[in-house]
């Protein structure tokens, strides 16, 4: 059967259908693993700046930058003790400022990372909870409860961390006896905000119009679907994350995807809305099945969610139709357009990912020097062509900073050099993210890859694998076979032939159990998943993944290519 859909448009009252949101490219900075101006091994903000021009280069239309607020640093800037203030390990407000003076003279809009589901247990307003009464208005900010057991010794519920470990942690009155527990889905250091308190509500809303009234063009809201928790905070039998297995539907959950959520963010929707009709939500809601992803994205609300099925889908023919299916039915039911991203900050890379025949070693984890090693070769083959199938879609594309390089992990990082919580909170048993946040290299040659400026700076936060001198962006940009030479002809060629406001329609006789086609206006985009070539159509070749590789030869396996027909 023959599937078309075109990019729908949104209700021309709430989002024009021009809106830039529909086929935007956005870029995600991972501050800390950018670009150290200063020489301390840091990521920051004047590195940021300095490299925007290679990002206007490459063709993307907004940068989103993750959690540059000031912070502890024990979740790399993901537990947030001041909203409205630069950490200064990336630099200072003045630093922000000078980056969107120069984001904007290059035409790059910046969207920045939102964390309201919980702060930093150094957060003024959760230290003044710690310090107040049971009951009192200063606790009501966040999720405090009497434990279970006859000596209250037993947490409230049994609700898990995602970084391992109990969800609640037990508070110590002065004399020295336990008193409450508090709510944190993830890190102890990092208490979830009561949102059923108004109070909150203001506190946010003062916090969105800080950073609107600093220019900014949306925001990324982490964590989007955990805000609300059920009434009562009841037990829960299902995965910690909340995805669905056998007995416990994830839309069962009770800490995500609660309906008052909407109520929240059409709130969010109108402040922004006061600002002008360009600014943007995206929401990190990681439920399922996609129809309730969707659920987000309305005109009143949302304008973007992750697609996280299309991010976890195996490089199988099958599978990628199949979520590329429900992308677009659902996310045209409520009149928006896909997002289609491959890699982020909290994932494998789809460099490693990619890399193994069938699962990796540790399926939702990290990879370790003790796990069987990807592919390398065949995993950088197969991320260029995901990467090429995916910016022929109709909507809009997350890139990763760092997968227009071909970046893998570091899959041999040692475990001493290890900073994720997630790998303290399991003793090891869970590898964690280190591996996909290495910095990025930028000259060979120099000392960790030219990351650090300077003669004498600092070894990087987390250390460069030594191969990644091949991998840096200044081989790459010499090349025009290279990885980079790849993303920068398809995003031309994506805006040139308007892949993103188009149309998609399966072609039937490439679409296999090896390999997909698909039609997007002019554009016939072909993808082999397979172990034997494909031929290839009669027809102009305008890109290919495998760019050495000649015109008329067959579509080999691991590539991608599209035609002009």
């Amino acid at each position: 059967m023959t599937s078309t859909y075109a990019a729908p448009a949104f209700a021309a009252s709430a989002t024009p259908d021009t809106h830039w949101s529909r086929d935007s490219v956005i870029y995600q900075v991972y501050p800390r693993s950018f670009r150290d101006s200063n020489g301390d091994g840091i990521g920051d903000l004047a590195g940021i700046t300095a490299e925007l021009g290679q990002l206007a280069d490459l063709g993307v239309d907004a940068v989103w930058l993750s959690p540059f607020y000031r912070s502890p640093q024990r979740d790399a800037g993901y537990d947030v003790s001041d909203y409205c203030d630069v950490d200064p390990i990336f630099g200072s407000m003045a630093d922000f400022d000078e980056l969107m003076h120069s984001a904007r003279g290059l035409g790059l809009r910046v969207i920045i990372d939102l964390v309201p589901n919980h702060c930093s247990s150094d957060h003024a307003l959760f230290q003044a909870a710690l310090a107040a009464a049971p009951g009192s208005a200063a606790r009501d900010m966040f999720i405090f409860r009497d434990g279970r057991g006859s000596e209250d010794d037993l947490p409230p519920n049994n609700w898990q961390s995602h970084f391992g470990g109990p969800a609640w942690t037990r508070t110590v009155n002065p004399d020295g006896s336990g008193g409450q527990w508090y709510l944190h889905l993830f890190d102890s250091t990092q208490p979830d905000f009561n949102w059923d308190n108004p109070a909150v509500h203001v506190e946010f809303e003062r916090i969105l119009r800080f950073w609107l009234d600093r220019g900014v063009d949306g925001f990324r809201v982490d964590v989007a679907h955990a805000l609300v928790k059920a009434p009562g905070l009841p037990d829960w039998g299902g995965t910690a994350w909340g995805g669905s297995i056998e007995g416990f539907p994830g839309e069962e959950a009770p800490m995500f995807g609660q309906p008052a959520l909407h109520n929240v963010y059409r709130m969010w929707r109108e402040v922004l809305a006061e600002y002008g009709p360009d600014k943007i939500l995206c929401a990190e809601a990681n439920v399922d099945p996609l129809e309730r992803m969707a659920n987000w994205v309305r005109p009143d609300q949302m304008h973007q969610a992750f697609n996280f099925p299309y991010l976890t889908s195996p490089f199988s023919a099958p599978a990628l139709r199949s979520v590329v299916d429900s992308s677009l039915r659902a996310f045209g039911a409520v009149g928006a357009t896909s997002t289609w991203v491959l890699s982020n900050h909290d994932v494998v890379r789809h460099a490693t990912r990619f890399g193994y025949d069938g699962p990796g070693p540790r399926e939702g984890d990290g990879i370790g020097s003790a796990d069987p090693q990807p592919n390398l070769e065949l995993g950088r083959r197969r991320a260029a062509a995901a990467s090429l199938f995916t910016l022929g879609l109709p909507g809009a594309v997350y890139l990763y900073q760092g997968e227009e390089l071909g970046l893998p992990d570091h899959t041999t990082l040692p475990d001493a050099s290890r900073q994720d919580p997630t790998f303290a909170r399991t003793s090891g048993e869970r590898i964690g993210r280190d591996g996909c946040r290495i910095p990025l290299p930028w000259r060979a040659g120099s000392a960790s890859a030219g990351f650090s400026g300077g003669e004498t700076a600092a070894d990087p936060w987390l250390p460069l694998p030594a191969a990644w001198d091949d991998y840096a962006r200044d081989v790459q940009a010499a090349s025009p076979t290279s990885h980079l030479a790849l993303y920068r002809k398809a995003l031309q060629a994506r805006r040139i032939h308007g892949l993103g406001t188009g149309t998609l329609q399966w072609v039937e006789e490439y679409c296999t159990e090896q390999s997909l086609g698909f039609r997007n206006g002019t554009t016939l985009a072909l993808l082999n998943t397979g172990t034997t070539p494909l031929e290839l159509p009669r027809g102009t070749v305008l890109l290919r993944s495998q760019q050495q590789l000649g015109a008329g030869e067959a579509l080999q396996p691991g590539e991608a290519a599209w035609l002009s027909i």
